[in-house]
């Protein structure tokens, strides 16, 4: 599944019609929420005819789409089967019992509710909401798919504008040269990553860089009185700001990703627990700062792409354990060089990506992606897929974090 996004335009009143088909979603989801809190045996089933009964009781759930109506529905169960297969999984102490919205972002229909342009430089959608025709601006080319192939089409609200995206069932598969070479990766916070060839990758640090902006336009939002229009120009400030980093991650972790992909044959890397890492106060800011997850998931996304081997690998020991013999040199945080009795002396990350790499290439003989495991070296299941949770699969890393 691909998902493209474009900008939109259009005019003050069918912007109004898209935030009140958002309303619409987080209320029909908010409702099914309650109804599966107050009865037991509910089912996916059992939601999905419940959409049916709030269309005919609230006049402006019966102007949504049907299919969208159904799909707020989905959104709902989504959350309940998340917190069902939480309470099963012992090692998760946070179960996340399912919570009432209050901010929806988006609406989304399905296969119908919207006619795309022949040009496929505008969209129509035909529900009673009256959003009408709006014009797409993007980069995109949709004239490459067929409309069956358009699965989901969602309006998006964001700080800078509506967007729409459209969610394309298609197997993306690319060819490139093998390059017969296998990496280790370590990542940090003085750099973003090590490999074990020891090239280091300059962390960005986004939010370091733009935090001042961030902390101005935060004080504007605090000086404005609630409910005003000042205050609402200052939060729209605010939340463009925090977008263009969250955009700034996204991007350097795909452009990186691709490239080692694209550049080694095998990839191996930390499997690392980054929501234990982050309750270091300390280190919190820098640790959610270098988006470490984020690289991680283009990573397997590319690997999948270009049919290349990424293998997570525990990090337990990797930077005490000597990538030379073997034997294991205790030292703390403060100490970056690795210093062993064999005559072995590397940086701290460039000795831990080299153990990181050694552990991957246990693997040898197995195509995929793997997550290996503590107790079992070859690695009996895949490594998480893209936007899975890390935390179900990964083990604690309380002594690999980095110094800033």
């Amino acid at each position: 599944m691909m998902v493209f996004e474009f900008k939109t335009y259009g005019k003050a009143e069918q912007f109004r019609a898209i935030d009140n088909a958002i309303k619409t979603v987080q209320f029909i989801r908010n409702k099914c929420i309650r109804y599966w809190m107050d009865g037991r045996g509910v089912g996916q089933a059992t939601l999905q005819r419940l959409c049916a009964t709030l269309a005919k009781q609230f006049p402006f759930a019966k102007e949504l789409n049907s299919m969208a109506r159904q799909a707020s529905a989905e959104r709902a169960w989504s959350a309940i089967s998340r917190f069902y297969d939480n309470c099963k999984n012992p090692a998760i102490k946070k179960k996340g019992y399912p919570q009432f919205q209050k901010d929806n972002r988006s609406v989304e229909y399905k296969t119908s509710g919207w006619v795309l342009a022949e040009d496929r430089k505008a969209i129509t959608f035909t529900d009673h909401k009256g959003i009408g025709k709006l014009k797409l601006k993007g980069t995109r080319d949709l004239h490459f798919y067929h409309l069956d192939q358009v699965k989901r089409v969602r309006l998006v609200r964001r700080a800078d504008g509506y967007y729409v995206q459209f969610c394309i069932k298609v197997d993306r598969q690319e060819e490139v040269e093998p390059s017969g070479k296998a990496i280790g990766l370590d990542v940090g916070l003085e750099s973003f990553y090590i490999d074990s060839n020891n090239q280091p990758v300059a962390n960005p640090r986004f939010l370091r860089k733009g935090e001042q902006r961030i902390k101005q336009a935060q004080r504007r939002v605090s000086k404005r009185v609630k409910g005003s229009k000042n205050r609402g120009k200052a939060r729209q400030t605010l939340g463009k700001r925090h977008l263009k980093i969250s955009r700034q991650r996204k991007d350097h972790a795909v452009k990186l990703a691709r490239c080692v992909i694209t550049s080694n044959d095998v990839v191996a890397y930390e499997d690392l627990r980054v929501r234990n890492m982050v309750k270091n106060h300390c280190l919190a800011k820098s640790i959610n700062d270098a988006s470490w997850y984020q690289f991680r998931v283009w990573l397997e996304y590319f690997g999948k792409v270009f049919n290349k081997t990424t293998i997570a690998v525990p990090p337990h020991g990797t930077s005490q354990e000597c990538s030379s013999c073997g034997i294991v040199v205790k030292k703390s945080l403060s100490t970056r060089t690795h210093t062993c009795q064999c005559g072995c002396q590397l940086e701290r990350d460039h000795n831990a990506a080299k153990n990181i790499l050694s552990r991957g290439l246990s693997t040898t003989g197995h195509v995929g992606t793997f997550a290996l495991d503590a107790s079992n070296a070859w690695g009996d299941g895949t490594a998480t897929l893209v936007g899975a949770n890390l935390s179900e699969q990964v083990l604690s890393l309380n002594q690999e974090s980095h110094a800033l």
